[in-house]
């Protein structure tokens, strides 16, 4: 069952995502090499704390962070620690805030430095992929749009696409159904979006495989061939005849 939200719900999350959209905007300035992935989400912490909200992802099933912090061929679900970011990094971060109760949920990739052009590439497609999918978004079109426009950029420039790995709903809790994979696919066909769903669009493609490995921790999960990956994530709100970014500007 896919919920739909009131206008008072809809003015909660667009709170919790200008906040955590602030927030991955001002890391622009605060993620350098020599920087470690624990004092970034230290930053994070205080920040979301700051205007009155709650990090989404502190204790969420056990998880011991404001942020998932990965770097090059992590995806995703990275904990920060000492780990200090070099020269050359590509840095997904994953975060979210909740305000009364709401969530949202976002993810950047930042380039640290020079990288080398197929990265560089691999991000900016990643970012074109999240705008290529949320264009689709408006009450009556199928889920499915979303997740083939997505998956049409991964196609085109031979990316990896993790099937396991999806976006979702969001809102009252973190992950709400429906599951959006990132590619086409028959599930999503049959998923018509109406007006006040809301909705975690997330591409994560890598330059290889789409196999993946999940670390000791139970949390991290890397590329199996150790190629870099990148992520990007929006909360989106379906309108009448279109969208709202509700972590963006």
């Amino acid at each position: 069952m896919i919920s739909i939200k009131s206008e008072q719900e809809i003015e909660y999350m667009k709170v919790a995502g200008k906040i955590a959209y602030d927030l991955l905007m001002s890391l622009k300035d605060i993620i350098k090499p020599g920087i470690t992935t624990k004092e970034i989400d230290k930053y994070a912490y205080d920040f979301i704390t700051s205007h009155d909200a709650t990090p989404a992802f502190l204790d969420y099933e056990g998880y011991p962070a404001s942020t998932c912090i990965s770097i090059n061929d992590m995806v995703v679900h990275g904990i920060p620690d000492d780990t200090k970011i070099k020269e050359g990094d590509i840095v997904s971060v994953d975060t979210g805030a909740i305000y009364k109760g709401y969530y949202s949920d976002t993810a950047y990739t930042y380039i640290v430095g020079r990288v080398d052009m197929k990265t560089e590439k691999l991000v900016r497609d990643t970012r074109k992929a999240l705008y290529d999918g949320i264009s689709k978004v408006k009450a009556g079109a199928k889920l499915n749009d979303v997740c083939k426009a997505i998956g049409e950029v991964a196609k085109r420039n031979g990316y990896g696409v993790f099937e396991v790995l999806t976006g979702h709903g969001v809102g009252k809790t973190l992950h709400e159904d429906p599951y959006i994979p990132n590619y086409n696919n028959h599930e999503s066909e049959g998923i018509i979006l109406k007006e006040g769903m809301t909705l975690a669009i997330e591409p994560m493609f890598s330059l290889g495989t789409k196999e993946v490995w999940l670390l000791p921790d139970d949390w991290g999960i890397i590329t199996r061939d150790g190629s870099n990956a990148a992520h990007f994530e929006h909360t989106v709100l379906v309108t009448h005849d279109g969208y709202e970014i509700l972590t963006g500007e």
